[in-house]
């Protein structure tokens, strides 16, 4: 019987520490994950965006994964949708 116990409290302890790790490690990362898709997906004209190398940018054209970005007057470059790190919210300047 001790032998018996001893294993169930292994089992125990393997399941323990793969809950934990699951709540603490990959939850919050798709999690985070999800949160960017939606954000991504929901890109539209005339956001204002900060790209993954720190430009800042209005959206003046959204075609499939490829956006246009005005950076000044007369000033376009195209960039892909996975290159937007965040939309700067209308206050931010």
């Amino acid at each position: 019987m001790p032998a018996q116990q001893g294993q169930q409290f292994v089992i125990l302890f393997y399941v323990l520490i793969i809950a934990v790790f699951y709540f603490l490690m990959i939850r919050p990362q798709r999690v985070q994950q999800r949160k960017r898709r939606e954000m991504l997906d929901g890109l539209k004209r005339g956001d204002r965006v900060v790209t993954i190398g720190g430009i800042h940018a209005t959206i003046s054209d959204i075609k499939d994964d490829v956006l246009s970005l005005d950076l000044a007057p007369n000033v376009r470059v195209k960039a892909d949708r996975g290159a937007v790190s965040y939309v700067r919210s209308k206050g931010e300047e």
